[in-house]
């Protein structure tokens, strides 16, 4: 026997009313969840095409190079990269703040991310980023 179906009334004769709190909402999203996700992804793509070279290299995020003053006027690094603790680190605010790319949209700011990891990983492994992703860019 099928179930009684769900009337679509309160038992007071009112339209039902929308949750307490309200529509569901998207998850927040800030500039440092959204360099974390695109390193992330761009990390995770590195590694599955490199797994031996790459499979034990710690991927890490930061904001700034440690030494770096406000006041200094140096060229601010991308990307750090230490073979012997086979780890790189990507730096969040040079990539994000410093005028790096041509167009400022959502496109050219993931691409200079993961142009980032790829140049990084390239040179944890002695070898051209091209080289490291060489089919990463070619559909778009």
């Amino acid at each position: 026997m099928p179930g009684r179906a769900r009337a679509r009334r309160s038992r007071h004769g009112r339209e039902l009313r929308s949750s307490v709190a309200g529509p569901v909402l998207p998850y927040l999203s800030s500039r440092e969840t959204r360099f974390e996700d695109v390193a992330a992804d761009a990390a995770d793509y590195v590694q599955s095409l490199w797994p031996d070279e790459l499979g034990d290299v710690d991927f890490l995020w930061a904001d700034m190079p440690p030494g770096i003053l406000a006041d200094q006027v140096v060229e601010v690094p991308d990307f750090a990269v230490d073979p012997h603790r086979r780890s790189i680190t990507v730096f969040r605010l040079p990539l994000q703040r410093l005028p790096r790319v041509h167009v400022d949209d959502a496109w050219h700011r993931q691409i200079a991310i993961e142009g980032a990891v790829f140049r990084a990983a390239g040179e944890l492994l002695g070898r051209d980023p091209w080289e490291v992703a060489p089919d990463r860019w070619r559909h778009h």
